[in-house]
């Protein structure tokens, strides 16, 4: 899983999450940093109010907490998720004696992506991706 510092990283590149079942999220700054929770259709749900979309935790979960407004939550995207926001620019995944190899083609040019999870590598491409798109 990639961490809160790579899921800010990426939204600040211009990552939007649209919020599905099965989502991780995390919600930074308010003492919950290291929590990591999960939208399910029985649990946390993302409801439309007249003031904007909010995630809403439906009272089964061991502490109290109403909902919380969706550009407080950070999307911890999972490795399908951003293997497939690569699309077709991926050319492989290689485990290597370093980590993980993420390789894609962007433009006519190869680059490879190097960490230490599948997930990081995958990120890590994906922000080199934003980062293009944005110039």
């Amino acid at each position: 899983m990639i961490g809160v510092q790579v899921a800010q990283e990426l939204r600040e590149a211009g990552l939007i999450w649209k919020p599905g079942p099965g989502d991780r999220f995390a919600i930074p700054d308010r003492d919950l940093d290291e929590d990591v929770f999960v939208l399910s259709n029985m649990t946390i749900e993302v409801y439309s109010l007249p003031e904007g979309r909010v995630i809403g935790f439906n009272g089964t979960t061991e502490w109290a907490m109403d909902d919380v407004e969706l550009d407080e939550a950070l999307w911890l995207p999972r490795e399908d998720q951003l293997r497939e926001l690569l699309g077709g620019t991926l050319r492989a995944l290689r485990r290597t004696d370093r980590g993980w190899d993420v390789d894609i083609t962007l433009l006519g040019e190869d680059r490879t992506f190097t960490a230490p999870t599948p997930e990081e590598a995958y990120a890590a491409a994906l922000l080199h991706l934003l980062a293009a798109a944005t110039t």
